[in-house]
């Protein structure tokens, strides 16, 4: 009760100095380095500074992110023990065979932080400069394409899903490991196509071993003007975003979430913020708490029908 108690007056009272070795433990269910650390350690450093108290960032890497989240499941509901993680962490019931929690019911949602569009890739020996001129070659022979995946259920999953369904085709996605192993694939030619975040793949654009046929926004992607959208480069309807949110146990109390999400929107909202996260496409967001649970069932619902679409089994 004590614990509670010391955290519920940090929060109430953002000036407050942080009492010697109280801290919020971050958790971050990926390695470093990634998109979803750097997003996470961005928002923990300016949550930290808005309500007066240490964050401790942990990696929590492993199971698909399951590892890190069901650790922040099982801790005290007090704002104690936070989940930083991208929005592949609410769909992990759909995509995984055995996930200990439910993604959406077992945890509380706090914020969302920063969302991206991401980025429609080929390879240059496709000899393609849109998605116009891709599909005629996909649909000529479309067994002899395949698109590579980084994460199962992460968003460049189910925006591969999308844009089978608009062209009309069902090629074969190949998944792998992380982006990395992806993008080497797919540039050494073993897969032809991929979608993928735009802070992975848009070197290997600009150094021209790939090709960016598309951003999947409805507006071009700051950090790379000179891509079209979906819509420009001849596939109206493919818009989807990568996300990053932060998650609590379930059961925190009203006033403890809207206290941290108040913190977390005014930080990110702060210039150098933008300043930080636009070299990696992204962009920050600032929406209330229920904004964010409705955010999340209506995408949970688009991509569950995407998936049964495509009659996607859980591995």
């Amino acid at each position: 009760m004590r614990r509670r108690a010391v955290l519920g007056s940090l929060l109430a009272t953002p000036a407050l100095a942080q009492p010697e070795g109280r801290s919020i433990r971050w958790v971050v269910p990926y390695p470093p380095g990634g998109p979803a650390d750097v997003v996470a350690r961005i928002s923990a450093l300016k949550l930290g500074e808005k309500l007066g108290v240490s964050l401790i960032v942990e990696n929590r890497a492993g199971g698909n992110g399951t590892i890190g989240a069901e650790l922040v499941r099982q801790a005290a509901a007090d704002g104690g023990t936070l989940l930083a993680a991208p929005s592949v962490h609410v769909m992990a019931r759909q995509v995984l065979r055995a996930v200990p929690f439910d993604p959406v019911a077992d945890f509380t949602p706090i914020a969302r932080t920063a969302e991206a569009p991401l980025l429609v890739l080929a390879n240059p020996a496709m000899g393609v400069r849109s998605i116009a001129e891709l599909l005629p070659k996909l649909r000529a022979a479309p067994q002899e394409f395949s698109f590579g995946l980084s994460a199962l259920g992460a968003a460049a999953h189910l925006a591969v899903l999308q844009f089978n369904r608009l062209a009309g085709l069902d090629l074969l996605v190949v998944p792998y490991r992380g982006s990395a192993p992806a993008l080497t694939d797919l540039i050494g030619g073993r897969v032809q196509l991929m979608i993928d975040p735009i802070p992975a793949a848009l070197p290997h654009v600009r150094d021209g071993r790939l090709l960016a046929l598309a951003v999947t926004s409805a507006t071009r992607a700051a950090a790379a003007p000179e891509v079209p959208t979906a819509a420009e480069s001849g596939m109206p309807g493919l818009e989807v975003l990568s996300w990053y949110g932060v998650w609590g146990p379930q059961g925190m109390a009203a006033g403890t979430v809207a206290r941290l999400n108040q913190a977390l929107a005014q930080g990110m909202a702060e210039p150098d913020v933008a300043h930080r996260l636009a070299p990696l496409g992204l962009s920050p967001v600032a929406e209330s708490a229920a904004d964010f649970a409705r955010y999340i069932a209506l995408d949970v619902a688009r991509n569950t029908e995407l998936l049964r679409a495509a009659h996607f089994q859980p591995e």
